[in-house]
């Protein structure tokens, strides 16, 4: 039998639901519900910690220099925090990756050098490999950028529990990319995601407090 879950995890569920639309910049667009939902132990502040762990996506595309790169290959056996997201954002995925590269920089240089941060993006057709690249560089150059086919991607990110949609143009002429704001942490233990943050749980004191037990395959 399921566990059910908890009223906090029903919570951070919908919250992440909610900034599907808050990063697209359209308060009418939904997400969609097919993935596996994920439930947490309650958490005051932070990270949340999942009941049931999410597998590392088996996703294989295009880093910012033009190689394959396969996702479970490349970062078996690292800590690694995972997003999807684009780089025409206008607030969520720039915060985000601000707010990694902050806390990163405060890590020793050992921790620094284990911890892969993986940025996904939800708009291949616009975020090409020079773009991701020069974008993440703006960020932190040791951000690894991936791009390519799109339903590649939404598959993965629904593996867990990030609902993406595909990209549309309003009447403005502004396009729309809409996805999950989750940030994923893989224990470098068994290559599962044990950690979830939401939008507003990813601060960078937040990160900074917590990446060093993620690095070590500890729940923080």
């Amino acid at each position: 039998m399921r566990k059910p879950k908890t009223p906090v995890a029903l919570a951070l569920v919908a919250a992440a639901a909610l900034t599907l639309s808050a990063c697209s910049g359209s308060g009418s667009d939904s997400g969609s519900e097919d993935g596996p939902a994920a439930s947490v132990e309650p958490q005051k502040k932070g990270g949340a910690v999942l009941d049931s762990p999410f597998e590392k996506p088996d996703l294989k595309l295009t880093d910012t220099k033009g190689e394959s790169y396969d996702l479970a290959e490349e970062t078996k056996g690292k800590p690694v925090l995972l997003y999807f997201g684009y780089t025409n954002c206008p607030d969520i995925c720039p915060l985000t990756m601000s707010n990694i590269a902050v806390a990163k920089s405060k890590l020793s240089k050992a921790e620094q050098d284990e911890l892969e941060v993986v940025f996904v993006t939800t708009d291949p057709e616009r975020d090409t490999p020079k773009q991701l690249g020069e974008w993440l560089r703006g960020q932190d150059p040791s951000f690894t950028g991936l791009t390519g086919d799109f339903k590649t991607i939404q598959k993965a990110a629904r593996s867990v529990g990030v609902s993406v949609e595909p990209s549309y143009e309003k009447k403005n002429g502004d396009i729309v990319s809409s996805h999950g704001s989750q940030l994923l942490a893989f224990s470098p233990k068994d290559d599962k995601a044990h950690v979830l943050y939401t939008e507003g749980n990813s601060t960078p004191e937040v990160l900074e407090k917590e990446l060093p037990k993620i690095i070590k395959g500890q729940k923080p």
